[in-house]
């Protein structure tokens, strides 16, 4: 984002970035279905993205963010959502925003904050977390991978798998155990510079959902991390790790709010167009009913992520709120896919539409940033049960 935008009132700045999104949209759309059967980074997206200023939003101004409140980078995700058909650009651009960009805003140190934030805010480095262990699964406190203070520095040894942008990451937040036997308090966040010695980079795995934001495997043996890399001091690594969940939920899944609203509107330009027995299809109740029941999926997702976010905003935990929000978008985003496939016929599980990709990609919504599972058990620990 141009320097003099930085300054600006919050509103004047999501109109910036918005504007230049949507002025960006054919490029980031270009070989959208080629690079989803090649499951391909899109390198050069990534970059139009970047320029757009979606990666400052939520960093201090004196990194070259912008330091939007969390509201207005929400409107900003959700349009991103509706301009982008690439929901794993969407999906690895929230990574970068929660699992890098905001760690590091919220609990680097001075130094660490310098060495990274400018170029995380600008696109140049890629950010990712690394938390799962093949296993462990979703049980973050029995993770076996270590963190020895050694000094100035912190030695990390242990195996990641499911690491989102992991194969294209320059800087990975690494999750791993400090202090055994203490629960909670025995995680540490780590930022992992990819260049760091004793770090190794798997492949990316192959996988049927989101298939252009590649995730792989961390080896890490002996790498020595200096300690002003630590997020939030030893120990707080469950902390960072809650906060980071819950932002990754609110921005991905707003994204998905978005990417619901364009397929409902595809959806309905289809059925309007589309005549079958003398008459638009559009005509026809049974289609109504689905069109009304995906409008209603989207909105009530979309209120449930809203009432969280002003929830977080003043500085609450939200996580029963969160949780369900979630969990909503998650089905709906399932939900209206499955409809929007259906309503489109034949031509809704060819390949060439992009409709049927919608469908692979809300697949892995009910499992990452927390399985669904694991949400209920966050509700049902707010009821008291």
């Amino acid at each position: 984002m141009a320097v003099d935008t930085l300054e600006r009132p919050a509103t004047s700045i999501v109109q910036t970035v918005s504007d230049r999104i949507r002025a960006a949209k054919p490029a980031l759309n270009e070989g959208v279905a080629e690079r989803d059967r090649s499951a391909t980074f899109p390198t050069d997206a990534w970059h139009t993205l970047a320029s757009t200023g979606l990666f400052r939003i939520g960093i201090e101004k004196e990194f070259g963010g912008a330091d939007l409140p969390l509201t207005e980078q929400l409107q900003v995700a959700e349009l991103l959502g509706v301009e982008s058909e690439d929901a794993g650009l969407n999906f690895s651009a929230a990574t970068h925003l929660a699992s890098t960009a905001f760690a590091l805003s919220r609990f680097g140190t001075a130094a660490a904050k310098a060495a990274y934030l400018p170029e995380i805010a600008s696109g140049d480095r890629i950010g990712s977390h690394a938390i799962t262990e093949a296993d462990v699964g979703s049980d973050a406190l029995s993770m076996s991978a270590t963190g020895s203070i050694d000094g100035d520095h912190i030695v990390l040894n242990g195996d990641k798998t499911f690491v989102t942008n992991g194969p294209v990451a320059d800087l990975t937040v690494v999750y791993v155990r400090s202090r055994p036997n203490a629960g909670p308090l025995g995680l540490t966040a780590v930022v992992v510079p990819a260049e760091t010695a004793g770090l190794e980079r798997g492949a990316p795995l192959e996988k049927s959902a989101l298939r252009t934001s590649p995730i792989g495997t961390l080896r890490l043996r002996n790498c020595r991390v200096p300690r002003a890399n630590i997020l939030g001091g030893t120990g707080a690594g469950f902390l960072v790790l809650d906060a980071v969940m819950a932002h990754e939920i609110l921005v991905s899944f707003t994204m998905n709010i978005g990417e619901m609203q364009r397929r409902l509107d595809a959806t309905i330009r289809r059925v309007r167009s589309r005549h079958q027995f003398g008459q638009p299809l559009a005509s026809f109740q049974g289609v109504q009913d689905a069109l009304v029941e995906m409008h209603m999926d989207i909105d009530t997702a979309r209120l449930a992520l809203a009432a969280a976010a002003t929830e977080v905003a003043t500085g609450a935990r939200a996580s029963a709120r969160i949780a369900a929000a979630k969990i909503l978008t998650s089905k709906a985003n399932l939900s209206t896919a499955q409809k929007a496939i259906e309503l489109h016929g034949g031509a809704g599980v060819l390949s060439a539409s992009g409709v049927e990709r919608g469908l692979r990609d809300a697949m892995g919504g009910p499992i990452y940033s927390g399985t669904n599972a694991i949400q209920r058990l966050k509700i049902a620990k707010s009821l008291g049960l």
